[in-house]
């Protein structure tokens, strides 16, 4: 099973939809607490999910069980949480909220994670990803 990341900041449409529809991945799991602000671009969710269906013959929905908590968010981009406090915390909402036995692996065969961090080393993509490969195993993580 192939599980695949992508974060649309520092990325044109042209980029980050050539990079979608090249993956091959046929499911784009929005993992963005907030997906309805201006800020969100050609990422905005009723866009996303048009240009994702139109250009990359994907599906799209929004899974809240992998996004950080609000309050969690804040403090980390407020600079309040350094990014290892921030990562160990974000681990831990989802260990409560039991993404492993809550979420169904079939419905992440071959299925994108997307935020907005352009690259994983300091996004909760990336921590999902590799948290849900540890609890389900044979998956292949894969960062585009």
């Amino acid at each position: 099973m192939k599980l695949f990341t992508i974060g649309f900041t520092k990325k044109s449409a042209a980029q980050f939809f050539g990079l979608l529809r090249h993956s091959g991945a046929t499911t784009l799991v929005d993992t963005r607490l907030n997906n309805v602000s201006q800020l969100a671009g050609f990422t905005k969710r009723d866009d996303l999910q048009f240009f994702a269906r139109e250009l990359c013959d994907m599906s799209y929905r929004h899974e809240l069980r992998l996004a950080p908590s609000d309050e969690l968010l804040a403090a980390y981009k407020k600079g309040k949480l350094s990014w290892e406090t921030y990562a160990g915390a974000y681990l831990e909402v989802i260990r409560e909220r039991h993404v492993e036995t809550s979420l169904r692996p079939e419905d992440f065969d071959n299925a994108v994670l997307l935020c907005s961090e352009p690259t994983p080393e300091h996004c909760h993509r990336r921590l999902a990803a590799e948290y849900m490969a540890a609890a389900w195993g044979d998956i292949e993580v894969v960062h585009l």
